[in-house]
C-alpha cells in the first residue's frame, strides 16, 4: 500500500511517521518527499492490509505536524517512470540512454527490436558489438555538445543519430559528461518525416480547405463552438477529417497548450480499452506491469481527449465514461482509488447515435452528455464545387513529396473526379491523387492515371439532393451524366454524337455545368 502524508516540514518528522509502523511490524520498503515546499512524505508500505490503516490512521494523524493520510496509487517517482516510458513508448524511433563506457543504461522497445533482444535485456549491452566502427563515448568527450545527423550503421540499415549528451553536477558546481541520448531515425524515411512535418505546419483551421461553402460553413460553426469547455460530438463518413477537426478545435480553445489524445474505439476488445483509457493499478491483474500503467485520460490532465468511433464503445465503458463526464472522477482497472481529472472529451462517430440508442446499443443518456455541442462534416460528395482546388493543393503536395515536376490536371481528369462518388472521401482523394502523380511521366495528369474502384458506387438516387425544385434536381442528374460520360467523348462533338444533341447544347451545358470541353 502507498500512503501521503500532508505534513509540516520540520526535522525529525519522517521518523516520527514511520515509528508506528516498527511497532506494528511492518516495513517501510520506500520513501519519499514530494510537494512544493517539501509538505508531503510519500511511504511505500507492502504488507499494510486495510483494516491495519484504519487502525493506524487516528495515531498517525496524531503525530505533532501531519494533517492528513491517505491511499495513492502511485509514488512521485513511479509516476514519473510511467511516464517517461508512455513518452518512449510511443516513440516510433528507436532512443537509447548511453554511460560513458558505451552501455545501454535505457531504452524504448523500438530500440530493443533494433537489437535484437527484449526490452529487458537492453539495459548493460554494450554498443560496441553493434557499432564496432564508432567510438560514441569518445565523439561526446570531443565534441561536449549536442550532434544531429551522424551517419552510422547498425544491423546493415543506415541511420542518421541525433545525440545530446547529459550532464551531471557536482558539487563544485562543474558539470561533467554522465552519457548520452541518442536517437536513430532511418536515412530512407527523411523524406517522409519532412513530409509529415509539412502537413503539421498548418495544424489549426487554416489546415481544413475551405474551398466548398459548406466547409467553410463548417469552419465558422467549428471556430464559435472551440473555445466552449464542452464536450463536442463530430459526425461524419469515414475519411472526412474527423480527428483533423477535432485537433483545431482543441488548438483553438484555452487547452491548445496541453496535450491531445486520441483513442479509436473501434476494433479494440473491451480489456484493453479500458486499460488504455483509464489505466490500471500495480498488479491489477495476472501480467500487469508491478508499476501499474497510466492511461490516456491521465497523460491528457488538462488538456482534451479524442474518441474516434465512439459508437463502438462497449456498455461497461460507456459506463465509466458517462460518469467521467458526469463528475470528472473514475477509477484505473483493479483500483479502489478515486482519480479526478479536468479533461475536455471530443468523440467522433460515423454511426447514427440517436438508432444505436433507440436499439439499446448505446445509453441514451451517455448520448446527450455527449451531444452539448455538435459538428456535421459533410462527405466529399457534397462538396464536389471544392473538389479542384482541393486536387490542386493534394498534386503539389504529393509532386513536393516524390520530388518530380509539378503536373497540371486534363479538363477530363478533372470531370471523372469531380463525377467520382468518393466512398472515402478526401483521405480517399488526397491517396488517389498521390498515386496519380507517382504513374504520371508526363507533364499531365490524364484520367487514365486516376484509379478509381467502382465498390460502393450505389445507382439510382443516392447522394441526389431531393429538397430542391424538379429543375434543379435534373439539372443534378444532368450534370452527373455529362461528368461521366465525358472522360469517355472528351469534346463537345464527341459527346453531343453520343446523346444525339448538338455539339452547341453540349458545348453550353458543359459550360453551365463547370465540366470545361475542347473541341475536336
Amino acid at each position: 500500500m502507498r500512503l501521503r502524508f500532508h505534513c509540516q516540514n520540520r526535522i525529525g518528522i519522517l521518523r516520527d511517521i514511520v515509528a508506528p509502523f516498527a511497532d506494528y511490524g511492518l516495513n517501510v520498503a520506500r520513501g519519499e518527499v514530494g510537494g512544493e515546499h517539501g509538505n508531503a512524505i510519500y511511504l511505500h508500505v507492502p504488507n499494510l492490509l486495510n483494516a491495519q490503516l484504519a487502525t493506524l490512521k487516528p495515531e498517525l494523524e496524531a503525530v505533532p505536524g501531519v494533517f492528513g493520510v491517505r491511499r495513492v496509487n502511485l509514488m512521485p517517482s513511479e509516476r514519473r517512470h510511467l511516464e517517461l516510458d508512455a513518452l518512449l513508448s510511443s516513440l516510433s524511433e528507436p532512443v537509447m540512454s548511453i554511460d560513458m563506457e558505451g552501455h545501454v543504461v535505457a531504452a524504448n522497445r523500438a530500440a530493443g527490436q533494433l537489437l535484437g533482444v527484449r526490452i529487458d535485456e537492453v539495459p548493460g549491452l554494450s554498443l560496441d558489438r553493434y557499432l564496432p566502427e564508432v567510438d560514441l563515448p569518445g565523439l561526446i568527450r570531443r565534441n561536449n555538445a549536442r550532434v544531429n545527423g551522424l551517419r552510422i550503421k547498425l544491423r546493415d540499415t543506415i541511420f542518421l543519430a541525433d545525440i545530446a549528451p547529459l550532464h551531471r553536477e557536482h558539487q563544485d558546481d562543474v558539470a561533467s559528461l554522465a552519457g548520452a541520448v541518442v536517437t536513430l531515425h532511418r536515412a530512407d524515411r527523411i523524406g517522409e518525416r519532412i513530409y509529415h512535418v509539412q502537413r503539421q505546419e498548418l495544424r489549426g483551421f487554416e489546415a481544413i480547405f475551405q474551398a466548398s461553402p459548406r466547409l467553410a460553413a463548417l469552419i465558422r460553426e467549428a471556430r464559435r463552438m472551440a473555445p466552449l469547455d464542452a464536450p463536442l460530438l463530430i459526425q461524419g463518413e469515414t475519411g472526412t477529417g474527423k480527428e483533423l477537426l477535432a485537433r483545431a478545435c482543441h488548438l483553438a480553445s484555452d487547452r491548445g497548450q496541453a496535450p491531445f489524445m486520441a483513442l479509436n474505439c473501434a476494433g479494440l476488445p473491451e480489456s484493453m480499452a479500458e486499460t488504455e483509457l483509464f489505466g490500471y493499478a500495480p498488479g491489477a491483474f495476472e501480467g500487469a506491469r508491478p508499476e501499474g500503467k497510466l492511461g490516456l485520460l491521465e497523460l491528457t490532465a488538462g488538456g482534451t481527449i479524442f474518441l474516434d468511433e465512439v459508437g463502438e464503445m462497449s456498455p461497461r465503458l460507456q459506463v465509466k465514461l458517462l460518469r467521467f463526464l458526469q463528475d470528472g472522477g473514475f477509477r484505473r482497472v483493479g483500483s479502489d482509488e478515486e482519480t479526478w481529472l479536468d479533461v475536455r472529451v471530443i468523440c467522433a462517430t460515423q454511426q447514427d447515435l440517436p438508432r444505436l440508442c433507440a436499439e439499446g446499443h448505446f445509453r441514451q443518456d451517455l448520448y446527450h452528455r455527449l451531444n452539448v455541442l455538435s459538428l456535421t462534416v459533410p462527405p466529399l460528395r457534397e462538396c464536389r464545387d471544392g473538389i479542384e482546388v482541393l486536387a490542386a493543393h493534394f498534386i503539389d503536395r504529393a509532386a513536393r513529396q516524390i520530388g518530380c515536376r509539378l503536373p497540371s490536371l486534363a479538363p477530363a481528369a478533372l470531370a471523372r473526379l469531380v463525377a467520382y462518388h468518393w466512398p472515402g472521401n478526401v483521405r480517399q482523394l488526397e491517396n488517389v491523387l498521390f498515386q496519380a502523380v507517382s504513374l504520371c511521366e508526363g507533364e499531365t495528369i490524364e484520367a487514365s492515371h486516376l484509379r478509381l474502384p467502382d465498390v460502393g458506387n450505389v445507382p439510382g438516387l443516392v447522394g441526389i439532393d431531393l429538397q430542391g425544385s424538379l429543375a434543379d434536381i435534373l439539372g443534378e442528374v444532368e450534370r452527373r451524366v455529362l461528368a461521366a460520360l465525358y472522360p469517355q467523348h472528351p469534346s463537345s462533338r464527341q459527346l453531343g454524337k453520343r446523346l444525339g444533341v448538338s455539339h452547341t447544347t453540349i458545348a453550353n451545358k458543359l459550360k453551365r455545368h463547370g465540366l470545361g470541353g475542347e473541341e475536336s
